[in-house]
């Protein structure tokens, strides 16, 4: 079974019923893997589901979700390895945005492979991701 860290690109289509992103994650769910965010995530993902046309079921869908993924919390452990990450990132010509950097932490942090289609991510190293869309 592998252990999971939402994108917000991977977290918001959640809330849409029949999007085929959403069949697969419950399905993964069913057998045994394990889906988590972390605050960054939560923070883009309530955002972005709330400026729809359909917000207030958005809003419906996603709590019903939400009792089945965790939220990491940041800590110090995490922006001090997020900053590091930017840094050293830096010294190689890539740069990644504090809340990527903040989420890709929390995935090492934790070793969740990380679902997102962000590019950004390409340059982390060790970070386990795949492409869900």
């Amino acid at each position: 079974m592998a252990n999971y860290m939402l994108d917000s690109n991977h977290a918001s289509p959640l809330v849409t019923l029949h999007h085929q992103l959403r069949a697969r994650v419950l399905r993964a769910m069913q057998g045994g893997h394990t889906f988590a965010i972390c605050v960054p995530v939560l923070s883009e993902v309530w955002y972005g589901i709330n400026t729809l046309p359909r917000a207030s079921e958005n809003r419906h869908e996603w709590r019903q979700l939400r009792q089945f993924v965790p939220c990491h919390q940041l800590d110090e452990t995490d922006a001090e390895l997020a900053a590091e990450l930017q840094l050293s990132l830096r010294l190689q010509g890539w740069q990644l945005e504090t809340v990527d950097a903040l989420i890709a932490a929390v995935a090492l942090h934790y070793t969740l492979v990380l679902l997102t289609s962000d590019k950004d991510f390409h340059a982390v190293p060790n970070l386990q991701q795949e492409n869900w869309l």
